[in-house]
């Protein structure tokens, strides 16, 4: 039998024809892991060129262990390319090798999914019961006497922990403007005109949502995908200025044992017009933006990036991943780490991090990856730009090591071409 190798940020793939093993039709590879360990992320295996017509004859993943075939929950993606993820339960340790096979026969019973379900209001992430999060596509009323100019569409509230803890918030007394997860631009210049889209009591410009173009559910990963758009207003006039696509994917999972909710956060951004606008540099705008729950205090939450910095040092520093983790109550922490692929301009990213006398005497906590803090950028008509993150959201502790591994593994992920 002759095998072809590929070699994959660290990963050596050993790729081999059919074997007889499960009969014809059947697929079989191994991973060889480098120096990094691989953890319970999401994992992929190409699918094309292999030929199968979907149900009830279907892509059917097993880890081979010696004679013994494991099932492994799997779940087809049919995009741009056909992709099978999965997501092992259990650590790859470093220099090991795993043998997997791809069958194409009936499946038996899946895990349960975690589903993407579309409301009146928002959008919703569960999984066996739990919630994970809500992209609201409704106008979100403000609090009574609030400007209403504060009103928007478009953002994620609330990011529930895997115990249930709210770790967002929206519209605080403090910066009404801040929804949950989000991600406007700040200063900007469209058609010759200054825009902020994020500061919106200024009544220049607002970021609301377009439509759902998919959602998915299975018992690999439930998703959506949705348009939203970057608005010039005032005078009574309005104009799209950037067309913007989420991709959203919540992968739960276990990490040293404990359950995680992997967010997968991919925008895509175009200019809407005939000439470019200007993203110039400021300390907030775009990338992924983060109000954390007004639990989190000077008095119990804290910051550290991969550089090591603290929250008092972050602000203005260069990070591929930064942790950020509070209490809530007398309970444990709770957290989240958010990782930057390293295809993002400007990666290792700028950050805008709160030091904890931004609000006097309260010590909230807010988190930027900002892609545009050091540098300006400029969307040039009939460009797709995309930025790419990963967002663990985590009970308990988690310890560095465990967060750089966790990196490595999203910017380099052993994916496999399996090949006749």
């Amino acid at each position: 039998m002759t095998a072809k190798q590929y070699i994959t940020m660290g990963c050596l793939v050993v790729v081999t024809c059919p074997c007889s093993i499960a009969g014809q039709g059947s697929y079989h590879y191994s991973l060889t892991t480098g120096e990094t360990p691989v953890l319970g992320v999401p994992l992929s295996v190409d699918l094309e060129g292999l030929e199968y017509a979907g149900d009830p004859k279907a892509p059917v993943l097993y880890m081979v262990e010696g004679n013994t075939r494991v099932p492994v929950p799997c779940q087809i993606e049919n995009g741009h390319s056909a992709r099978l993820w999965f997501i092992l339960d259990r650590t790859i340790e470093p220099n090991k090798v795993v043998a997997f096979e791809i069958a194409f026969e009936e499946r038996g019973r899946q895990p349960d999914p975690t589903t993407a379900s579309v409301g009146a209001e928002a959008i919703s992430l569960r999984h066996r019961g739990r919630d994970i999060l809500r992209y609201v596509h409704a106008l979100q009323a403000v609090p009574e006497g609030v400007d209403p100019l504060f009103r928007r569409s478009g953002f994620i509230h609330p990011l529930w922990s895997p115990a249930g803890k709210v770790l967002t918030r929206i519209q605080p007394p403090d910066h009404y403007h801040h929804y949950g997860l989000w991600n406007p631009w700040t200063m900007t210049h469209v058609e010759g005109k200054e825009v902020d889209f994020w500061n919106l009591a200024k009544g220049q410009g607002t970021v609301r949502f377009a439509g759902v173009l998919s959602t998915v559910s299975g018992p690999v990963y439930g998703g959506f995908k949705v348009r939203q758009e970057h608005v010039v207003t005032g005078q009574g006039k309005e104009k799209t200025a950037i067309h913007e696509v989420w991709d959203v994917r919540a992968f739960p999972s276990q990490i040293d044992r404990r359950p995680v909710w992997l967010i997968d956060f991919t925008t895509t951004l175009n200019c809407a017009l005939d000439s470019p606008i200007d993203l110039l540099d400021y300390r907030y705008g775009g990338g992924l933006g983060f109000r954390a729950t007004d639990a989190w205090t000077q008095e119990n939450c804290s910051v550290l990036t991969s550089e090591g910095k603290t929250r008092e040092e972050a602000d203005g520093t260069r990070a591929r991943w930064c942790d950020v983790r509070g209490t809530i109550g007398s309970g444990e922490v709770s957290g989240i780490v958010f990782l930057s692929h390293p295809t993002n301009r400007e990666h290792p990213e700028p950050m805008r991090v709160w030091p904890a006398d931004v609000i006097k005497d309260k010590g909230y906590l807010f988190f930027e990856f900002c892609p545009i803090r050091l540098k300006g950028w400029v969307l040039e008509p009939g460009k797709e730009n995309v930025l790419r993150y990963r967002m663990i959201v985590y009970d308990g502790a988690m310890n560095p090591g465990t967060m750089e591994i966790l990196w490595k593994n999203y910017a380099h992920p052993p994916v496999v071409a399996v090949k006749r």
